[in-house]
């Protein structure tokens, strides 16, 4: 559908994207891939990964001089949005997280060296990488406080840590880790960022989390690992040292259009799920659930919160494109905790009106409810985002909250 934010690349990609997911990707989507086993059908998707590249749509996150379709980032919100029907679709295009964001990264800040090791053949799509940030001993929602520390020795740094959440680590080739380089300076200056191989002596794969029942597997996973005395030389940095904390602020504003973004193309699947069943789900002869108030205003209800969300991102993302992520704080704050719990409605509005078939691996509502409740915590939980927005609201009336 053409909208206010739609240009002629977008016009071009989302129909072809579309028909590929749903004549290539929802055939993957049984009882057995839903239930957190993707690889059965991997072999099946890196097929499809060289058809994507064979049509010309690899990269679509990328600048052209990193290989990439060029589009903005606004442009690209709205491909996310398409690919997100379906669990394989990021992944199938090359687009997916934490990929993504290291690909990012890595163009503006990684040396020249680290680009042609790592960063072409990720952009290639030959290896998988990983973001090493969260610990289990600090809280997420402050990256200014961490316990792992990479210590200068000769030309070296040596890491010791423990992470978890380090998503897609099982399989991956590097990580970027999030570690205290000067533990003396300010709290936004402590912390650089450090790509480390995780071929390397000392680097300790522990488990994939089981989250909510589902370990996942390969680049679909939740990983706890260790860094025990790992040496990597100083000119694996990435960005300058002490920036670590500002470089992945500036990975999160586009980050957060990507995610809400998926968020708004989950809320679509499920939303043309619950329409289509609605209508065909007879509760008696020439009564359908279509038929009934509740399940009218859900619809209604789903349909009015998902455009809302859209145009609310979309917006955002335009911003972004014209004045940066700093200038739009309180829009991506606003954006994530509205978008997350927008989708969780209405994947719980879609399961309700399946009854009991959707709370099966049947269809692919169950596996959502439980992959993407996390969207409410994940990249800064609802409370930090609210009490961020309200604390600016009250400085626009001149009241600081903060003092007392």
């Amino acid at each position: 559908m053409k909208t206010i934010f739609s240009t002629k690349n977008t016009e071009e990609l989302i129909p072809k994207i579309e028909k590929f997911i749903a004549e290539e990707l929802y055939p993957l989507e049984t009882s057995k891939t839903l239930s957190g086993n993707f690889s059965d059908v991997e072999p099946q998707l890196h097929e499809l990964r060289k058809k994507v590249k064979e049509m010309g749509m690899w990269g679509l996150a990328l600048p052209k001089e990193a290989h990439g379709y060029g589009l903005t980032l606004c442009e690209f919100g709205q491909i996310s949005e398409a690919l997100a029907k379906s669990p394989f679709g990021h992944f199938v295009f090359n687009s997916q997280a934490p990929d993504i964001g290291n690909m990012e990264l890595m163009h503006k800040y990684a040396n020249e060296s680290l680009q042609e090791k790592y960063l072409e053949p990720l952009i290639k799509g030959e290896i998988r990488s990983c973001f090493s940030m969260t610990e289990p001993e600090f809280a997420g929602s402050n990256p200014t406080r961490m316990g792992t520390t990479a210590v200068k020795d000769g030309d070296n740094y040596v890491i010791n840590g423990h992470k978890w959440f380090t998503s897609s680590a099982d399989g991956a080739t590097f990580a970027i880790v999030m570690a205290v380089t000067d533990p003396d300076a300010s709290r936004h200056q402590r912390a650089s960022q450090i790509l480390v191989p995780l071929d390397s002596p000392g680097y300790e794969f522990v488990r994939n989390i089981p989250i909510m029942g589902h370990a996942g597997d390969s680049w679909a996973s939740h990983a706890e690992v260790r860094y025990h005395d790992v040496v990597v030389p100083q000119s694996n940095l990435i960005g300058a040292e002490g920036a670590g904390f500002l470089l992945a602020q500036e990975r999160l504003g586009p980050g957060r259009i990507h995610h809400c973004m998926r968020f708004i193309g989950i809320a679509e699947r499920a939303f043309d799920l619950m329409v289509r069943y609605a209508i065909s789900r007879e509760l008696r002869e020439g009564t359908t659930l279509a038929h009934m108030q509740s399940i009218q205003n859900f619809i209604a209800d789903s349909r009015a919160e998902i455009n809302a969300a859209r145009l609310m991102v979309l917006d955002t993302a335009d911003k972004i494109d014209k004045h940066g992520s700093a200038a739009v704080r309180n829009e991506i704050s606003t954006i994530k905790f509205f978008t997350a719990n927008m989708m969780l409605r209405v994947i719980d509005r879609s399961i309700q009106t399946h009854g009991a078939l959707g709370m099966t691996n049947d269809i692919i509502l169950s596996y959502w409810y439980a992959h993407e409740r996390a969207a409410r915590i994940y990249d800064g939980a609802d409370e930090v985002h609210k009490a961020a927005l309200a604390r600016s609201i009250f400085k626009n009336y001149g009241f600081d909250v903060t003092k007392k």
